[in-house]
């Protein structure tokens, strides 16, 4: 009796412990994971060309992921909001200014900005050189004709000098001119203007060979009334003796 008292305590205790332990592995099982949180945005944010002068385009390209709300800003002198965009993408802006854009991406993982600058200059207009006046033109081309003592012949080493006269002069048809006749101070006054008269006139025959028309100039004689030197002495007198040109 004893033993059989033994033998069923033994499988009582023996079945309260499989039960226990089938409990313990039900509950672990039934235990689930909780779910991954969810991915952060990720944005990127691009302008080709980054700098433009004025007035010509650009164009931003952008591209997102794990977002569900993108937009682009742009801050400058103000503040203009490009709206909602879609993920992926393209858009071609026009700034008047040094602009940067920045574009937002929002999702259930949080928040992201990625920004692009983009630098505007102001084209600086080419400086055009002003058209010479016929005036200055006649100035640097039309040169003094110079003679020796007493003469009223046009010199050798003068010769490319009225040639080169006469060629502007030709090419300008408009440019009405006078030769003014001029002596050194040695001689008397009325000597000096007839000579004077006489280089003028011999200027005036080589222009009008050289294809000037003889209605374009007019002859005067100052003879020794107007030097452009005052000294007493040859390398003076020598400016003094010349067919000067007026208009």
């Amino acid at each position: 009796m004893k033993h059989a008292i033994v033998r069923v305590t033994l499988i009582l205790t023996l079945s309260a412990v499989v039960m226990l332990s089938a409990c313990h592995k039900a509950q672990v099982s039934s235990t689930v994971p909780p779910p991954p949180p969810p991915a952060a945005p990720a944005a990127s944010l691009t302008a080709s060309p980054q700098a433009i002068e004025k007035g010509q385009p650009t164009t931003l390209t952008w591209e997102t992921a794990n977002a569900n709300e993108v937009s682009i800003d742009a801050a400058g002198i103000t503040t203009e909001t490009l709206g909602l965009l879609q993920p992926k993408g393209t858009m071609q802006v026009t700034p008047t200014d040094s602009t940067t854009y920045t574009l937002y991406a929002k999702g259930p993982g949080g928040k992201e900005s990625v920004s692009a600058r983009v630098t505007v200059t102001v084209p600086v207009p080419p400086v055009t050189a002003s058209k010479p006046s016929e005036g200055e033109l006649f100035s640097q081309n039309v040169k003094d004709i110079y003679f020796d003592f007493d003469k009223a012949d046009i010199r050798y080493d003068q010769q490319s000098a009225i040639g080169r006269d006469a060629a502007f002069l030709a090419q300008h048809p408009k440019i009405n001119l006078t030769i003014e006749g001029n002596c050194d101070e040695r001689g008397s006054i009325e000597y000096n203007l007839a000579l004077g008269d006489k280089r003028a006139n011999a200027v005036k025959e080589m222009l009008v060979a050289g294809g000037v028309s003889s209605a374009n100039v007019k002859t005067i004689s100052f003879g020794k009334e107007k030097p452009v030197c005052d000294e007493h002495d040859e390398s003076c007198w020598q400016q003094n003796r010349r067919g000067h040109f007026s208009r």
